[in-house]
């Protein structure tokens, strides 16, 4: 293996050395391999000047398949790689199992994963559930779907082609298989056609959405049953938000009741929802996937009523007719989540879920967020606040805050409060963060802290960002919280073997690495 490892890595030299910039001290590339795993970042350090990434990664296809033969035969699931590249034509390669990955975001630094199984749980599945009945009715939506047809018919010149149906025993089989049974409505509309494609040619009926095949909902919602786990530099201060109107859609990535039955072909779909949130209706239609994975939209209360909105697009002439299609005109719904801004707008609209505050001035005055009773994020860049005493009554689930002088005793008991990301001016008690509940991600790389033993009382904790500092006073003393599933070594000067080092003493000894230090020749060859 070592005599592959140098064959590989002076090869890639080659083109390393032929696109550095001028004046460069050192390449480095990391990257994660392992089981659905490919994460990569590299660059060049230059003297004087910012690091440089690299611009091309001809060379990466090879690479990895270097790291997967040391990781299989090491029978590591997952591992993380680095390689470094000199001038003076000397390289190191290290490679270790449990994938210690370069970290992205506030901090940079490393990031370790303890337990690759745990994902955060979102609010969705902890929801209460609809008890309303079905709005769908499927005898009016074949009435409503044969009348959709014949206006389409009408104003193409000529009837479109349907597949066959689908027959009750295919259905009955696709409901075995989802496990449990299809609105009523629409089971009814595949017993006209089993979707609406012939071949390679769709018709995309549903709101320019393909209707899928039987088989293609099923095959679907067997992908998409679960929410799309991103990895713990995305997912830790995520936030899932709720769909309008509220509390009718569960606020999560991914549901075994949602049952995609059309698709965009871009990684979104329309699916019916069997398992709403409290204000919801079992039947009702949503949009969800790619593009909804934190953030699912409520569309209609049933595949009958929006097959009645269709109806009337077509009467208003809300459609364009190009090569012989039709394509809806769908009416902008007008619902924003997000602003990011300078600074608080003087008129806040009470369906305001997230709002980033970016300042560079004075102490940020949180009071006017109180009119945002649904507020879910609160992100304070480039500045501070002197109270957090306005978060004490909102559901704030990701708070990112810089404090200017001030406490945590705002939080104390804040049932909502999920994920942290805390800087401070001056030190800090964090005895508060006891009292927090459902804590479960937290950053205090940029905070002062007067007893970090604290971090020991919480059980619930599984994601936690410290300085290099900060992690040595810590483990020194034995106060890690016991249950962590990720950590990260924050800070932009540390090195793999820091990170190595730092992991092996969270568990994930190093002294199994794959390791070689070897030269490439001055010219790379």
């Amino acid at each position: 293996m070592i005599e592959l490892a140098e064959q590989v890595i002076r090869r890639i030299a080659t083109d390393v050395v032929r696109h550095a910039p001028e004046g460069w001290t050192e390449a480095v590339l990391n990257f994660t391999a392992g089981v659905g795993v490919c994460l990569r970042s590299g660059g060049y350090t230059v003297a004087g000047e910012p690091w440089q990434p690299f611009r091309r990664y001809d060379f990466y296809p090879e690479l990895w398949s270097l790291a997967e033969a040391i990781r299989a035969s090491r029978g590591w699931e997952h591992a993380g790689m680095e390689v470094r590249w000199r001038p003076t034509g000397e390289f190191d390669l290290v490679e270790f199992p449990d994938a210690v990955t370069n970290a992205h975001g506030y901090g940079a630094g490393f990031q370790v994963v303890l337990d690759h199984d745990y994902r955060l749980p979102q609010p969705g599945f902890g929801q209460e559930p609809g008890t309303g009945g079905p709005a769908g009715d499927p005898d009016l939506a074949v009435a409503r779907f044969r009348a959709y047809m014949e206006r389409r018919a009408s104003i193409l010149g000529q009837p479109e082609q349907l597949p066959p149906p689908a027959s009750a025993t295919a259905l009955d089989e696709a409901e075995r298989r989802l496990g449990r049974p299809l609105p009523a409505d629409l089971r009814a509309l595949y017993l006209i056609a089993d979707g609406d494609g012939i071949g390679y040619e769709n018709l995309n009926l549903f709101g320019n959405n393909l209707w899928l095949s039987l088989e293609g909902l099923v095959e679907c919602q067997d992908e998409w049953r679960e929410p799309v786990w991103f990895g713990w530099d995305l997912e830790w201060d995520a936030v899932v938000f709720d769909a309008n109107p509220a509390d009718t859609v569960r606020r999560c990535g991914g549901h075994p009741g949602w049952l995609p039955f059309a698709s965009g072909q871009d990684g979104n779909f329309l699916a019916v929802d069997t398992a709403p949130a409290c204000k919801g209706r079992p039947g009702q239609v949503i949009q969800m996937g790619r593009d909804y994975d934190h953030s699912p939209e409520y569309v209609a209360d049933s595949v009958t009523s929006l097959l009645g909105h269709y109806l009337e697009l077509l009467e208003e002439g809300a459609y364009e007719v190009q090569d012989g299609n039709i394509r809806m005109r769908e009416p902008d719904r007008g619902f924003d989540r997000g602003i990011a801004v300078g600074e608080i707008p003087a008129e806040i609209p009470p369906t305001l879920q997230d709002i980033t505050i970016n300042t560079l001035s004075s102490a940020v005055d949180l009071t006017p967020l109180t009119a945002a009773p649904n507020l879910r994020r609160l992100q304070l860049h480039n500045g501070g606040t002197t109270d957090l005493a306005p978060v004490r009554a909102l559901p704030v689930e990701t708070l990112h805050v810089t404090l200017d002088g001030t406490d945590l005793t705002p939080l104390v008991d804040h049932h909502h409060l999920a994920a942290l990301n805390l800087g401070t001016t001056v030190v800090t008690d964090l005895a508060p963060l006891r009292t927090v509940p459902n804590l479960r991600c937290l950053d205090l790389s940029r905070a002062a802290a007067t007893d970090l033993a604290v971090l020991a009382d919480l059980p619930g904790l599984r994601y936690l960002v410290l300085t290099a500092q900060q992690w040595s006073v810590l483990l020194d003393e034995g106060n890690a919280p016991p249950n962590l599933a990720a950590a990260r070594l924050a800070g932009a000067d540390v090195s793999f073997d820091d990170a190595l080092a730092w992991s092996a003493r969270l568990g994930r000894g190093s002294g199994d690495a794959f390791r070689l230090s070897s030269t490439f020749g001055p010219s790379g060859s």
